[in-house]
């Protein structure tokens, strides 16, 4: 058969011959397409290339350009500094002339101070031994002279009568030499500032030697010293005032009428040392010690005579024996009896009034319970003892009257009016009078309840005065001095009613919080109206029917607030007293306010006054829950070195020795006397800064004082968000104290040197670090867990063991070691560290805490606070960077490798802030050619007020543990020099990283 072919069969012969001659003519058009980009791209390379070769060029040429401008600048600059610096030069040169230029004026002003001083002395020894013969010379001044003190300065005369009270108050007596009844002001009083006006009724005078056949000893002085103060310890001129038992300063004389910018209160305790300059004295009471500095030798020695007279004085009286007794009144008057005068220092206690005149007289009780007491109207005075000595006294005093049973009358010569009255009605009240006319009538009141002894059957109690007004007070309560103050009573009653009236709502407590303080902080300011506010408290926490209704609650609450910082004076304590008394019963919320008042005026009678108002926490303690319900109302936490903290109570009055006391008891520690802890508090800036706490300060105050600051610093950040830290840890190291350490004492000790070294301030190489760290993870953490052998969790538990060892190496090992380490160093020393931390399985965290004091205390400067110092250019030291470090036996003074010297507390002569700078002055008994050394350092000023503080309690514990009679002086007054300040500190660490330790190694 015939195949047949199929229709449309394809010829592939020719199909292919086809393709073939297509795939030819891509492959021609693909050359050519190649030969063509080729061709493109070598002309697009040749132009890059010129381009590049234009930019070369032009590069480099601005570069010359840049780099010549830059050393004409250079140049330009270094003839500018060179400049300044013969700028600088020619100043200081300037000041050093200056300085010496005012030493020399001093030391004349000095000079000619003591020639005038001796002349009026001479001049007052001459008219006081030689009559007026001459009847010529003056009839008026003869007058005058006679009639009550005269006055020396021809000025002041001319200015004012010789009768007026003006000529009397400033001029000075000559004649007061050898009268009894005035006092002059010396001519070291007006030493600098005389062109001065102040007020006559507030300026103190100053007390002259009154001869009184050489028994009578001046009390009251006044005049410029140099007193050593400030954080950064420096000399500063103020205006002294010796008055009342107590040495105020101001900055010059005319702020007198203003508040003291400071106050030391004399007593039994207190003592006068001489410094080892001629005009140096150094007076220490029971708080702190000060340095006093007089403008010449004869100055000093009047201050030191004074203040020795009304030491004896304290030092005799009763008072100090019994030192809870405080006087109702007390001050310096003019006592006249049987035509004698004498200026006399008074003390009213109870119904006894106390006089002091010298030594061999120390006191003078008078019995005024049951004597007649009155004002003398002047104008119509014949008394035969007041006149029989043949002289009128002062007519500008006021005279009041005490007159025992079967003893004569007492003349009480009194300065001003307003002291007048308070002496008149204290003494009325004293006397037990019934028929009382003196003061306000709130004030007489109490005083016929007094006599009565409280009857509480009396309708006196019901009288409105004394009870519960809803409408608000026409006059003050008590008696005020002035119209300012009245006014000011009046303002602080409307801001007690609406304290009580407003209800205590939570979202709204800090409107109670601000009007408690606001009133609290104008009675501090003015001490004057303290007894105002309790009595005004009084008055509002009482009903004219007790049975049917109590007194508001919110009327106790701030009368709690107030007697936790001040009290009244007697009789107004005696009627507060009463008041609580009747008012106490634990059945009722007011009762056991009124109880919990009793208990704070007991504190406060124990610890004295506070300082400062309120805090926030304290007002929000009160207000919120009752106080009764607690013994300590008030708690706050106390933070360690380990990382945890203790709650420790107090109350109002607790001191920060108390306060010390509770929580060693609640810790284990011992006193600090004995372990060298200490309380510090932040700063409340938020600067890295720390605040040692003295035992005598109040804790409260040191929470209100904490809390204004941070306010005045951060005004726009919420109340109540921060508050104060408090954190106890180791200040002062005694060696002889180590045996009697506790467990949670050498476990604190050990963190605290473990954060010395963690910040570059303990000397220790790596391998030593890292044997010290496993100790502390094996304290902290205990036994290290290995991670699991099991493929499931073997992930899991290799993490979490990595994330353990990385946070251990975080706390406990020296930030300089960790610095810049990569990833693969970071997982070798977690692998060394795990390696130790397993050696230790089965310590106990006192094993190891052992272990690492007993490597610690191989560096001798264990214990030790070190501080970062530059030495200045006038030092002898020629190093960039040293390190203080001081300790029990002195300072020593340390570069980065070895100790360069030390030195011991007995050749320490002077420490301490010079200007910016911190200033040692040191004696080397051994090196004769240059027996004393002034060093300077730039420190910051924080570290500067540190160190020094430091330096003193050592030296201060030296005294008391050594006995040595060695004194230390204040800091000279030394001519003041430049000094580059201190920068980037912090950087540096106390080692260098490759240097070895010479510390050996127990593992």
């Amino acid at each position: 058969t015939q195949e047949l072919k199929p229709e449309g069969t394809v010829n592939w012969k020719e199909r292919c011959l086809t393709l073939e001659s297509q795939l030819m003519k891509f492959r021609l058009q693909a050359s050519k397409i190649r030969e063509l980009l080729a061709e493109k791209v070598g002309l697009m390379v040749q132009v890059m290339e010129e381009k590049l070769k234009a930019a070369n060029v032009q590069t480099s040429e601005s570069e010359n350009r840049l780099y010549k401008r830059c050393q004409d600048l250079e140049i330009l600059i270094q003839d500018k500094n060179d400049i300044i610096q013969k700028l600088e030069q020619q100043l200081e040169e300037q000041k050093q002339i200056r300085l010496q230029e005012a030493k020399l004026i001093e030391e004349k002003a000095a000079k000619i101070k003591e020639w005038v001083t001796v002349k009026l002395h001479e001049k007052a020894t001459q008219i006081s031994n030689s009559p007026f013969i001459d009847e010529s010379s003056g009839s008026e001044e003869e007058d005058s002279s006679r009639s009550s003190s005269r006055t020396s300065e021809s000025d002041s005369r001319s200015r004012s009568g010789p009768n007026s009270p003006r000529a009397m108050k400033r001029g000075v007596s000559l004649s007061s030499m050898t009268s009894e009844s005035d006092y002059a002001i010396p001519p070291d009083a007006y030493s600098v500032d005389t062109d001065y006006s102040e007020p006559e009724q507030k300026l103190p005078k100053t007390s002259s030697s009154s001869t009184d056949n050489g028994k009578n000893e001046p009390l009251e002085k006044s005049g410029y010293l140099l007193k050593m103060g400030g954080k950064v310890k420096t000399w500063k001129r103020r205006w002294f005032v010796l008055k009342g038992g107590e040495l105020l300063y101001y900055k010059s004389p005319s702020d007198v009428i203003r508040k003291p910018q400071g106050q030391i209160e004399l007593n039994a305790s207190s003592h006068i040392e001489r410094g080892d300059g001629k005009q140096t004295i150094q007076l220490t009471t029971e708080k702190r010690t000060y340095y006093l500095t007089a403008d010449s030798p004869n100055i000093l020695e009047e201050w030191i005579k004074v203040l020795q007279n009304v030491l004896k004085i304290q030092a005799a009286s009763p008072l100090f024996i019994q030192p809870e007794i405080k006087p109702t009144m007390k001050g310096l008057l003019t006592k006249v009896k049987h035509g004698y005068s004498k200026r006399v220092w008074c003390t009213l206690v109870g119904k006894i009034l106390y006089y002091f005149r010298n030594q061999e007289d120390k006191v003078g009780p008078l019995l005024v319970s049951s004597a007649k007491v009155e004002e003398v109207d002047r104008s119509c005075d014949s008394d035969e003892d007041y006149e029989a000595s043949g002289r009128s006294l002062l007519s500008t005093h006021y005279t009041v009257v005490i007159h025992p049973k079967d003893q004569g009358p007492t003349y009480l010569l009194i300065g001003s009016k307003h002291e007048k009255d308070t002496w008149l009605y204290h003494l009325t009240v004293a006397a037990g009078s019934t028929n009382v006319n003196v003061g306000s009538e709130f004030e007489q009141l109490i005083c016929k309840l007094l006599n009565m002894e409280g009857d509480t059957t009396s309708q006196i109690w019901r009288h409105p005065t004394l009870c519960h007004s809803k409408e608000g007070i026409a006059s003050p309560l008590t008696t005020l001095p002035s119209e300012a103050l009245q006014t000011e009573a009046i303002k602080l009653f409307k801001t007690c009613q609406l304290f009580i009236n407003a209800a205590v709502d939570s979202p709204a407590i800090d409107y109670h919080v601000s009007l408690a303080q606001s009133a609290l902080q104008i009675c501090l300011t003015h001490p004057e109206l303290q007894n105002e506010i309790c009595c005004q408290l009084i008055k509002q926490t009482r009903r004219r029917h007790p049975q049917n209704q109590t007194g508001p609650i919110q009327g106790l609450q701030l009368l709690a607030l107030c007697v936790g910082l001040f009290l009244p004076q007697h009789p107004f304590l005696w009627l507060l007293k009463l008041h609580l008394k009747k008012n106490a019963d634990s059945r009722t919320e007011f009762g056991k306010y009124a109880i919990y008042c009793q208990r704070c005026v007991e504190r406060t009678q124990q610890n004295g006054d506070r300082e400062a108002r309120p805090s926030r926490m304290e007002i929000l303690s009160t207000l919120l829950r009752n106080p009764y319900h607690h013994s300590l109302p008030f708690s706050i936490p106390v933070h360690f070195m380990n990382g945890i903290y203790q709650v420790v109570g107090f109350d109002a009055s607790t001191t920060v020795e108390e306060f010390l006391n509770t929580l060693n008891q609640d810790t284990g520690m011992r006193k600090p006397a004995q372990s060298g802890f200490a309380l510090f508090s932040d700063d409340p800036s938020g600067k890295d800064i720390e605040h040692c706490l003295q035992g005598n300060i109040k804790i409260c105050d040191i929470i209100s004082k904490w809390e204004q600051a941070s306010k005045e610093q951060h005004p726009g950040k919420c109340e109540g968000t921060r508050t104060v830290r408090l954190t106890y840890k180791n200040r002062l190291y005694f060696s002889v104290q180590v045996h009697g350490e506790t467990d949670r004492e050498k476990l604190l000790l050990v963190y605290q040197t473990n954060d010395q070294i963690v910040n570059g301030l303990f000397p220790v190489n790596k391998e030593l670090a890292m044997e010290l760290t496993a100790l502390l993870a094996q304290v902290e953490i205990g036994d290290f867990e290995r991670p699991f052998s099991t493929p499931a969790g073997q992930v899991t538990s290799q993490s979490k063991s990595n994330q353990t060892l990385k946070q251990v190496l975080e706390r406990f090992y020296p930030k300089r070691y960790r610095h810049g380490c990569s990833e693969e160093q970071l997982r070798q020393l977690c692998q060394r560290l795990s390696t130790r931390w397993m050696a230790l399985r089965g310590h106990s965290a006192a094993d190891c805490v052992r272990i690492y004091l007993t490597v610690a205390r191989k560096w001798s400067f264990f214990g030790a606070k070190l501080f970062a110092a530059k030495p200045l250019a006038t030092s002898s030291l020629e190093k960039s960077f040293i390190w203080f470090a001081v300790h029990e036996d002195g300072i020593s003074i340390l570069d980065y490798s070895t100790m360069v010297i030390t030195y011991t507390y007995k050749s320490l002569m002077t420490f301490g802030g010079y200007q910016d700078d911190f200033m040692l002055v040191v004696n080397d008994a051994q090196i004769k050619d240059k027996a004393t050394e002034k060093l300077l350092f730039a420190m910051t000023k924080p570290k500067i007020l540190e160190i020094t503080l430091l330096i003193a309690s050592y030296i201060n514990n030296f005294h008391q543990q050594k006995g040595a009679a060695h004194h230390l002086s204040a800091p000279a007054l030394l001519t003041p020099q430049s000094g580059q300040k201190l920068k980037e500190m912090g950087s540096q660490t106390l080692l260098t990283n490759n240097r070895p330790t010479k510390c050996p190694t127990l593992l």
